[in-house]
């Protein structure tokens, strides 16, 4: 397996150091890295470049991003991490393990919410626990695909907010997810910004608007 990890970022400069100080060891071992920018200009796509990783330039937007890193990529196992997500030490090996036998083509990491409020280390467990039950991932928990499945359903759809929950429920058609039991830490910078509740509500009210039909373009408005 060659894995291909695809970092979407726009305007990620404070952020970028330690991703990138993380994503080094994992690509001197031969994993590919495929940083996207989508038109920053804080100087973060300039700070990937000087660090050694390939920058790509495409339009503004997540599911876009990715799926120009995507189609760039040349492994045979595409993950897709976000800027102020952080994989767990050998998580090449991992991903290398969940895909193995065959019986999964697309798998999640558990997630752990970095920040103070206490509330975030429960917040992070019940998205674990959903994420098992239903089989969708969100892009906060390090989604990752064969390239053949990833293909097989198109990539991201083109819509500003809710592409990962699009996506698995397109690859849950081929498979369920291999769900890795480590975890990836991600930042709790919006909901402590926000208020814990009042992200919870947020991202409740829009996942019900999405299952009732209401497109993600209107949706994202309210998500910003």
């Amino acid at each position: 397996m060659k894995l291909s990890i695809i970092v979407p970022i726009l305007n990620e400069a404070q952020q970028l150091p330690l991703l990138l100080e993380r994503l080094m060891p994992l690509q001197r071992h031969g994993c590919e890295v495929i940083v996207v920018d989508g038109g920053s200009n804080d100087g973060s796509a300039d700070t990937a470049q000087c660090a050694g990783f390939t920058v790509l330039r495409a339009p503004r937007g997540r599911a876009r991003q990715m799926n120009t890193g995507a189609a760039a990529a040349t492994g045979t196992t595409l993950l897709f991490l976000h800027a102020d997500t952080r994989l767990p030490d050998g998580a090449g090996v991992l991903v290398e393990q969940a895909l193995a036998d065959g019986t999964h083509c697309w798998g999640r990491f558990d997630v752990c919410i970095a920040g103070r409020p206490m509330m975030l280390r429960v917040i992070g467990r019940m998205m674990n626990w959903r994420s098992r039950l239903t089989g969708i991932a969100t892009g906060d928990q390090a989604m990752f695909a064969t390239r053949a499945a990833f293909d097989a359903v198109d990539g991201f759809p083109d819509q500003p907010l809710m592409e990962d929950i699009e996506l698995s429920k397109r690859l849950r058609k081929v498979s369920r997810p291999a769900c890795i039991a480590r975890c990836v830490t991600t930042s709790g910078r919006r909901w402590e910004t926000y208020g814990v509740w009042s992200t919870i509500l947020l991202m409740w009210r829009l996942r019900f608007q999405y299952w009732c039909g209401v497109p993600a373009s209107q949706l994202a408005q309210s998500y910003k």
